[in-house]
């Protein structure tokens, strides 16, 4: 008998267990809420400053396995650009110091053997202890496996978990800054290149995957909300969108990839993080200068990681819950000093974006992290999918693919 997968949720974890599906040879609807897909990772046309912008910056390592083979999937591996070797520039705005990061690609960090390639005023032995947190288990936070402090850690370690996890680190799951650690600074600088969407993340990540859902005879609903699930012993029955309800043949099934307050208004007795982070991400309309690298990350700043487009300059602030309430006009003009600062420039502020995700991520403690379930529900046709499910990552690009592939993989034996 014919089986026809529902996707709830059109965002990177709903897109890639809709495209793994379609692929192997099901018939796939999605179901949005919104008039437009992508969730967090999107672009959009932003009249303010009358171009196409993304709704926050993301960057993508090279060693992001599931994220490459998505973007190989769908045919746009060639959207994202970085330089051929790891190598991240940083500044210290307290000092005024900059320095680039260079890993060597093999596993055997020699790197940290090279002044020329670590961070400035550190030895070798200083990176040592960051291996602690490859082992941490899942309870303890990172200030019980590590010194939070000094320059190995306010250099780098800092500015990447942030990064990484969207929570403070010290407060932070050691566990999954260490499983972030061991895809990327432990595999070597070949799993370290920094990738960014130089044309958009809906270039890059979202639009062809809608164009191989269509060509692939999926179907995709817009402006479809689902408000409750029909439930019937083992198995969930019908869905229902308010205005039409859907009935689910024997064969059928659905992945439920929404944020984890909705999947817990909709599936009884979920267990889900409870305790979000916010991020700030903001948006200056100017041709950077020809010597701004792509991406620094900033020390000592409001600031924490600067995006140089070919028509924009970008700024991502991760666990920005404390400036959710700033005056806009207040929080631009201080951005925009550091930007300044950083790419040594002296015009005026030109016209500028500030996006604010209230809820953009879980909270990466030990606590939310045991909160997060499996792809497998109570319900035998039914699997959840979303950064904030189970996928031993924190809420990252790679975590939101990864949990597709496994919903899309649970629900298909």
């Amino acid at each position: 008998m014919p089986r026809t997968f529902h996707v709830i949720g059109a965002g990177l974890a709903g897109l890639s267990a809709a495209v793994r599906l379609a692929g192997a040879g099901y018939a796939v609807t999605v179901h949005e809420a919104a008039p437009h897909a992508g969730g967090r990772c999107r672009s959009y046309y932003d009249q303010t400053l009358g171009m196409v912008i993304d709704n926050g910056n993301h960057l993508v390592l090279s060693g992001n396995r599931a994220t490459l083979d998505y973007l190989r999937t769908i045919g746009s591996a060639d959207r994202l650009v970085g330089p051929p070797t790891a190598a991240v520039d940083f500044v210290d705005l307290a000092t005024g110091q900059r320095w680039t990061l260079r890993p060597n690609d093999g596993r055997l960090p020699w790197w940290i053997f090279d002044a020329g390639r670590r961070i400035p005023g550190t030895v070798s032995f200083d990176y040592l202890p960051a291996a602690r947190l490859m082992w941490a288990s899942a309870s303890q936070r990172i200030d019980a496996v590590l010194s939070c402090r000094g320059r190995v850690y306010e250099r780098l370690l800092h500015p990447f978990l942030l990064a990484a996890l969207n929570t403070e680190p010290p407060a932070a799951s050691a566990a999954l800054a260490g499983a972030v650690i061991r895809e990327t600074l432990a595999a070597g600088g070949a799993a370290c290149r920094p990738l960014i969407a130089r044309d958009g993340l809906g270039a890059a990540l979202i639009d062809p995957a809608l164009r191989v859902l269509e060509r692939q005879h999926g179907t995709i609903c817009f402006g479809h909300r689902l408000r409750a699930v029909g439930i019937e012993g083992d198995r969930i029955e019908s869905l229902d969108f308010g205005e039409d309800s859907v009935p689910l043949g024997p064969q059928d099934a659905a992945v439920l990839a929404v944020p984890p307050p909705v999947a817990a208004a909709l599936v009884p007795e979920l267990s889900a993080p409870t305790e979000f982070r916010a991020i700030v991400n903001a948006h200056f309309r100017l041709a950077p200068p020809a010597d701004l690298p792509p991406l620094i990350g900033v020390v000592n700043g409001t600031v924490e990681w600067i995006f140089s487009f070919p028509d924009r300059i970008s700024v991502t602030i991760s666990g920005a819950d404390r400036l959710l309430d700033a005056p806009r006009e207040e929080l631009a003009g201080l951005i925009w000093r550091e930007v300044s600062q950083v790419a040594k420039l002296a015009e005026p502020m030109p016209p500028w974006q500030i996006v604010r995700e209230r809820r953009a991520t879980f909270a990466a403690t030990p606590e939310q992290d045991a909160r997060r379930p499996g792809p497998r529900t109570p319900w035998k046709n039914l699997a959840l999918a979303g950064d904030w499910t189970a996928t031993g990552l924190p809420a990252t690009i790679e975590g939101a693919i990864r949990s597709g592939n496994l919903a899309a993989e649970t629900i298909a034996v």
